[in-house]
Order: C-alpha cells, then structure tokens, then sequence
C-alpha cells in the first residue's frame, strides 16, 4: 500500500516534474551539439568573401590605392566619458575657461589654402587667383621668396627671402604648421598657375575623415619610375590632413638636407614617403580628386572639365578670368537642374498629403507667405512707380525713387519681362511700355514680394503688335544665411559712465544719482561714473562765492561716504555752448585709450541691462554703439483724468516699457572705445583746423558718422528709458541741433490717440 500511497501522493506535481525532466534534456542535448563542432561556419565563404561586423576591418586591409603602406588599426570613434577627479592632497585652484567654446571643445576650422607665387607673377596670376576664388575660401594666404615693393590690395602676403622652389617649400610648410596647425583640419596647397574649383574643394573635404593621414592630389610617379610610391603633383594642387602635417613636422629639417630635387613638389612627396611611408593617392574613402590638364585641350568642354577640382597649367590671368566664368556658368546649371528636381520631388509628395495640391506653396520650396495673428502683425505693402517711392523713410508721403530702390525697382521689371517672354516664345514676344503700378513688402519667412502692373507692346510671329496689361507676382527669396564673424567682447569690461551738467539740468541730478546707486553701486557691477560740470562764463566768475554745483558735489561726497571705496571724480568745464565734443576732447587725454566709454544724459536711467548691452554692443576698432532710448509721454496727457494710472506710471519699474515711444531724434547716448574717438577726433581736426565754430555744430555721432571707418550701430534699446521732462533748446545751437531737440519735445508730449482727445475735449469745453 505505501507505493500506491507515494503515487497517490506525487500525482499532482507528476506533469511538472516530467517537463522539468525533459527541458533540461533538451538543454543539455543542444549544448553538446553546439559545442561539438569547432569551426566557425561563417569563416569561408565562396569568392573569397567574409562577413564581418559592421566598422570591423580585417586584418591584412592596407589603405585604398596606397600600395606598401603600413597597417593601420581603425580607431575606436565611440565616445568615452572620462570621469572628473581631484586629488584631495592638491590644493584647489582655480579652472581657467578658454574664451571660445570651440577652443575648449577642441573644434578646428575646416580649410586653410595656401598658395605658392613668385615675385614675377604675384601682381598678375596671384592677383587673378585672389579675385576668382579668395572670396571662397575664407583663410587663404600668399607664400612667395621675394616680394615687390608694393602688394597687391587684399592680399596677405608671406615672404621668406629665397626664391629657390624647394626652399620656398620648405618655408611654407615649416610656417604653415607653426602658424595653423593647431587650428585647421585640412591643408590645400596650390601654385598661382592653377584654377582651383573652390565649392568643389569644399565638398571633397566634407567627404573625408579629419584624424587620417592623407596626402590626395594628381599622383605622379618619381624619377626613374622603379619603385611603387608616388608624389602629388603641385600643378594641380595637393591635399594634406592635419594628422599628417603633425607627424611630418619633426622630419622636415632632415629632408631638407637629405633630399636632393629640383622640384619641390617631388621633394615633399620624397620627404612624405621617406619618413612616413605615405604615398599620394588621387582616390580616398570614395572621393576621387578629379584634375584636368589644360594644355592638351585649347577649348575644354565635357563631363570630365566640369567636374574638375583643378586646372593646370593657366598661364594667363585672362585665361583665369574665363575658366572662372565657364566653371560658375556650371555650377549655376547645376544648381538650376537641382532646384528643379527637388520641386519636382515637392510636387509628387504634396499630391499624396491629404490637403492635396492645395498645401503647394509658390514658389515650390518656398516657406509660405506670413500670417498674421491680430491687425498690428499685418504686413503693408510699399506703393511706387518708376519714378517715385510713396512710402519714404522719413515720414513724407512721396519721394523721389533713387539708390538701391531704384536699382531694386529696375532689376525686378528686367526680371518679369524675362520670364514672361521665356515663358510665351516664340509665339509672343512682349517689350515694356511702362510701369504702370507696383507694390512690395518683405516677409521676413521668405523675402521680398512683388506685385507688378505692366504695360506691355506683345508682338506675334507674324509682326503684328497690339498693348497689353499684365499683373505678374513675384518674389526675391531670403538666401542661405551666414554668420558674419565678429571679433570677441565679454560682458565682464569696464564701462566709464560720462555725465555732463549745466544749471538747467541740476533739479534732476538726484534721480539719476539715485537710480546709478540703486542699479550699479548696489549691485557691484563693474561701471564707473564722471560728472562734467560745465559753466557758463558768469557762473565761472562767482564760483568763489556762489557755486551752482555745489549741491551736486555734496551728493556725490555723501554717495562716497555711503560707499566705501567708490570715487565719483567731476572735471569743471568753462564753455559759452556746451559741446559733446569739445567736452569729450577734454575727458579723452584723462583716459586710457582702451576705456569704454558710455555717454549719457541727466535723464538717462542707467541700468545693468543697458551696461550689458553697452558692453556686447561696442566692439573696439570694430563698431559703436549709439542707443535709441525710449522716452515716456507726458503724463498728464497720457493719462487725462486718471490719476491712479498716472502715479502707478511715476513709481513703476523699468522692466517694461511705459507708455511711450523711442526718441529717434536724440542722440545724446552713445557707447565707443577712446582709441576709436581719438581716430576719428584726428581726422576730424585735419579737416577743420582752426574751425571751432564748427566743432559746436557737431554731435559724437556726426564725427563718428563723418571721419571713422567703424560701424555704426543705432538700434532701439527697451533697457534706457528716460521719464518725461519738457527740455530747453538752446537757439545757440546749430540748426539741425535745434530742429532736432524741438522735434523731440514735440513727439514726447503723447501720442496721436492722446493727443486727439485732449483736442476733442477742449472743443468741447470751449463750446460750452
């Protein structure tokens, strides 16, 4: 009975004991099947084939079409993060950031192009290789042996004294990796005999990987042609990658004295092969380095000429001109057959959408027109004919049509009446009559718009001619967009802030001293402030008994008290006519040349913004900075019969604006260098000489404006707001000077709104 009682007992967990049983039976038998065979069955394959993982290389694969070359073990591309660790017995120091993020990133720029000249033909082949392609290649400099005495405009030329080829080779390499190695990741080497196809060169490099050593030209065999190494011919321009111009340094000067050549492109060849076992090649990854001989073909055409990176020999500048001409004219074609197929590509994949046809922009590929969400985002359209502009600059309804708009106007009517006849020929023929109406507007998503109304002569095949009206669209689209590289400025400079005074200014002397506190000493911020007070000839007289600054000296003494180590000097200025620049020729000599120097008014409320954008704003021997503020309406016509609107506006902060509106007729605030004033102040003196009547007709933006070469930046800043004050205008000043200072006080009183109902209730009053 005890079996019958074990079997009664085990015959519920039976079926799982059999299945654990029989799984690992499997598992075992399946093991010993995979372990009992000892090849590999992916190790041969027929053809000679093998599979390997993917960025596997195998073990006996030299580089492409560079024979005896070494192996080389692919590098590892796969990110490592290296952890941050501090050795607790140092002591901590400070990290030092680099000034660029790229520097400390370790990015480099992408192309350096040198070229090789002599003293012969630098003022004619060089001069025609910087005018067709210097444009293209941003970092682009001049080798040669000797020099003319006068180089050529735009060109940056480095002579090493010597006009033997291989010692000017030499040079150039040895200069190059001094100079750039460190900062670019490809070297192209030419000679002012060869026409170089730029946007080709460009694209051959973004096809190519940065941390190999490649040597990529039009490969030549040596003399005596015995063995399998080959040098790069300099005629057609060379390729070197950092990586090589690194490891090839160190050996330069044992070539020079063991290398023996006369051509100095076979010389760095020998040298590259010698001591690095690198040989020319005219194909890497793919990328075939295509050149194209000229002197067997007088007139190039075909496939093979337009997709050349290089063409050698030019032995003339006109010769240079043309090929220029011939290889944009192909690369224009190019584009067009480009832009065709991709609308062509646009208008297939817009018919499968589910809005259809109907969600085709025009033109094809073009961002759709802007839509604006409320009234104040509407777009206006500019009216004009062929000889007048009716919407001007300057606020007047109709001016006359010159300049870059009249060039603008010209070019679109030339364009229209191209594409109409290209598009109705040989059927009609259209010739322009006149303009009849026309209208622009640009769309900052895709450009300028037009809308023209011609009056056009059509003329058929047959000769007969009859006047049409014709209303075409069109549209000048936003081009690629570039970053102009702008030299570096920081946040951290200091700023000298200059405050001239006279009497009339004095009751608001205190709030701009209050605000400067507030926003500048309180915060620390690296700012400094002068105060000019200017008198008059009287004032000057009594200032022994009556001093009309003598309440701002005493403010500036209890903010130095309040304040340690803050000084706020003042400079005592005798003037009939306060002038800025009179003033600032005094402020200048008691400066270094490298101080920034912010020029503002008693009205002026300083804050950090504004510094900052002072700072970022004003770049030296570069561009100055002269701020439009906004200027608050007058509060008792901006907010008739609404006192609490009207105080809450008094006491409110600058954070945003009030309502105002930016004064485009002031110029009383400006950011510049000393060194930039002082440029400009001496031709302004050789102009003028003795002529001091002339410098109180001047503002610091009219000298800048006249005698400087900077760039003049006058944008509107939101951070400079100025409450309002019904300023004196001193009929002493020029004319100019004065319109400007009335017109001033005229736009500040309110706006047209306000200014409408304060007119509609004084009828009323008057009429009651």
């Amino acid at each position: 009975m005890r079996p019958a009682a074990l079997l009664a007992f085990l015959r519920p967990v039976l079926p799982l004991l059999l299945g654990l049983s029989l799984g690992c039976s499997l598992s075992l038998l399946r093991v010993s099947w995979i372990q009992g065979d000892g090849g590999d069955p992916c190790a041969g394959t027929t053809g000679g084939n093998s599979w390997q993982l993917a960025g596997e290389r195998p073990p006996d694969a030299g580089a492409e079409g560079e024979p005896g070359r070494a192996v080389v073990e692919e590098e590892d591309f796969r990110p490592r993060v290296v952890p941050y660790s501090r050795d607790p017995s140092k002591p901590y120091k400070k990290v030092l950031r680099t000034r660029y993020i790229q520097t400390e990133l370790g990015f480099h720029e992408r192309l350096f192009v040198a070229v090789l000249t002599s003293k012969a033909t630098l003022n004619t082949l060089a001069v025609a290789v910087n005018k067709t392609v210097g444009h293209h290649f941003p970092h682009l400099l001049y080798f040669t042996g000797l020099r003319s005495a006068k180089v050529p405009h735009g060109m940056a030329v480095v002579s090493h004294g010597d006009e033997r080829p291989v010692w000017l080779m030499y040079e150039t390499v040895r200069y190059v990796h001094q100079h750039f190695g460190g900062d670019f990741d490809w070297f192209f080497v030419m000679q002012d005999d060869t026409y170089a196809h730029a946007e080709q060169v460009k694209a051959l490099i973004a096809h190519l990987s940065i941390n190999q050593d490649v040597y990529l030209g039009w490969a030549e065999e040596f003399i005596g042609g015995e063995e399998q190494a080959r040098y790069c011919h300099g005629g057609f321009g060379y390729l070197l990658s950092r990586s090589l111009l690194l490891k090839l340094h160190p050996h330069l000067d044992s070539c020079r004295n063991e290398i023996l050549s006369v051509r100095p492109d076979e010389w760095l060849g020998r040298c590259v092969v010698d001591f690095l076992g690198i040989s020319c090649v005219s194909q890497h990854q793919g990328q075939h380095f295509l050149s194209y001989e000229l002197a067997k073909n007088a007139n190039p055409e075909g496939e093979e000429f337009g997709g050349a990176i290089t063409v050698h020999p030019v032995t003339e500048a006109t010769l240079m001109y043309r090929l220029h001409k011939r290889f944009s004219r192909v690369q224009l074609d190019r584009t067009y057959r480009e832009i065709e197929q991709l609308q062509a590509q646009i208008r297939n994949l817009t018919a499968l959408m589910p809005v259809g046809e109907a969600g085709l922009t025009w033109p094809v590929g073009i961002s759709p027109p802007f839509v604006p969400k409320s009234r104040f985002e509407v777009i206006s359209w500019e009216y004009f004919t062929e000889q007048h502009l009716f919407s001007c600059p300057n606020g007047a309804p109709k001016c006359e049509l010159a300049g870059a708009s009249r060039a603008d106007v010209g070019d679109i009517v030339q364009a229209a009446l191209e594409q109409l006849n290209q598009q109705y020929q040989p059927r009609l023929r259209f010739q322009k009559r006149r303009l009849l109406n026309g209208y622009r507007r640009f769309d900052p998503t895709r450009g300028m718009e037009y809308t023209l109304d011609l009056l056009l002569e059509a003329v058929t095949q047959k000769g007969h001619s009859h006047l049409v009206a014709k209303r075409v669209h069109l549209l000048r689209p936003l081009s690629k967009v570039e970053i102009i590289p702008m030299p570096y400025v920081t946040e951290a400079t200091r700023v000298q802030l200059l405050l001239p005074l006279s009497a009339p200014e004095l009751d608001f002397v205190s709030g701009f001293l209050d605000t400067f506190a507030m926003n500048v000493l309180d915060t620390h911020d690296n700012a400094l402030l002068t105060l000019l007070l200017v008198y008059d000839p009287y004032e000057a007289q009594r200032v022994s008994q009556l001093d009309v600054f003598a309440g701002v000296k005493a403010m500036v003494a209890e903010l130095e008290r309040r304040y340690a180590g803050v000084k706020i000097p003042w400079i005592s200025v005798r003037a009939e006519l306060p002038s800025q620049v009179k003033l600032l020729d005094i402020v200048s000599k008691k400066h270094p040349v490298d101080t920034l120097f912010f020029l503002a008014s008693v009205w002026t409320e300083v804050s950090a913004d504004a510094l900052n954008r002072c700072r970022m704003n004003t770049i030296s021997s570069w561009q100055a900075f002269f701020p439009v503020h906004f200027q608050e309406f007058n509060p008792v016509l901006a907010y008739r019969g609404d006192q609490a609107a009207a105080a809450a506006s008094s006491s409110a902060s600058t954070d945003f604006l009030r309502d105002g509106h930016f004064d485009r007729h002031a110029f009383a605030e400006a950011c510049f260098y000393n060194a930039d004033y002082m440029a400009a102040r001496t031709k302004l003196a050789a102009d003028v000489l003795d002529r001091d009547e002339v410098l109180e007709e001047l503002e610091v933006f009219d000298v800048f404006l006249r005698y400087s070469t900077l760039h003049l930046f006058r944008a509107v800043e939101p951070a400079l707001v100025q409450k309002y004050v019904l300023r004196s205008c001193n009929p002493r000043l020029s004319e100019e000077l004065y319109h400007h200072c009335v017109l001033s006080n005229l736009q500040g009183l309110a706006s047209r709104s306000h200014l409408a109902v304060a007119l509609f209730e004084q009828e009323q009053a008057n009429s009651t």
